[in-house]
């Protein structure tokens, strides 16, 4: 039997109100009362530190934070700092993972690597090709100035082997937010979006289309909409 995936589109929402929605989520999921689902949305503009954050990867004041109307979270996902706000699609999938039965433990590499995947996919559906990068998170393409991260990836996995966080993909981003961290941690290499690769502004709904099938696909779900 194939299973379902919920995916839920609520636009644009402030991260604390997200970040709640997935903590009650995953506890719905944990005790069975709910299938997987997949979060897709938007949020204004955030800095999100994980649990390898160093803070002075944060390169603004706080008045110069206030000014940018910019709201700052500590977070329990992996990784360090990195970037929201609109024109970008941030992907929150809420699902059970798999254990082993020998060892009770879930592939969580093997999750991070399916969601490297479902981002991949999407970008060739616009003749882009992005890969990973050996020892570094997140979906990445070549560009004239070196290689540039198109999508950050930072997951968190609780006990009862439901994912939290996801991932975040540069549609329509200013990039010029980025310029206020330094994203991920990683002071060698550069950010990038869709409309920058491709020189134009991104129907970001037809990317949702383009992702919900790649993720269907990759992930073996039928798609639901409640």
């Amino acid at each position: 039997m194939t299973p379902i995936c919920e995916v839920l589109q609520p636009g644009c929402v402030p991260y604390q109100q997200a970040w709640d929605w997935q903590n009650t989520m995953a506890e719905q999921r944990g005790r069975g009362e709910s299938p997987d689902r997949l979060l897709l949305l938007q949020h204004p503009h955030t800095y999100t530190l994980g649990t390898s954050a160093h803070e002075d990867h944060l390169l603004l004041s706080s008045d110069k934070l206030d000014e940018r109307g910019i709201t700052v979270f500590h977070v329990d996902r992996g990784g360090d700092i990195t970037y929201h706000g609109p024109g970008q699609l941030v992907g929150y999938p809420i699902i059970q993972l798999p254990r082993a039965s020998d060892t009770l433990r879930m592939d969580v590499v093997g999750y991070v690597r399916n969601i490297e995947q479902v981002i991949i996919r999407t970008l060739a559906d616009y003749g882009v090709v992005g890969k990973p990068i050996h020892g570094l998170t997140g979906v990445w393409v070549d560009t004239p100035a070196g290689e540039a991260k198109v999508c950050a990836i930072g997951v968190r996995v609780n006990v009862r082997a439901v994912t939290k966080h996801g991932f975040a993909l540069n549609l329509n981003t200013d990039l010029s937010y980025f310029e206020g961290i330094v994203p991920c941690g990683i002071r060698y290499k550069g950010v990038t979006s869709l409309a920058q690769l491709l020189g134009a502004p991104i129907d970001e709904m037809a990317v949702i289309q383009h992702l919900i099938h790649h993720f269907s696909s990759v992930f073996g779900y039928e798609i639901r909409t409640p």
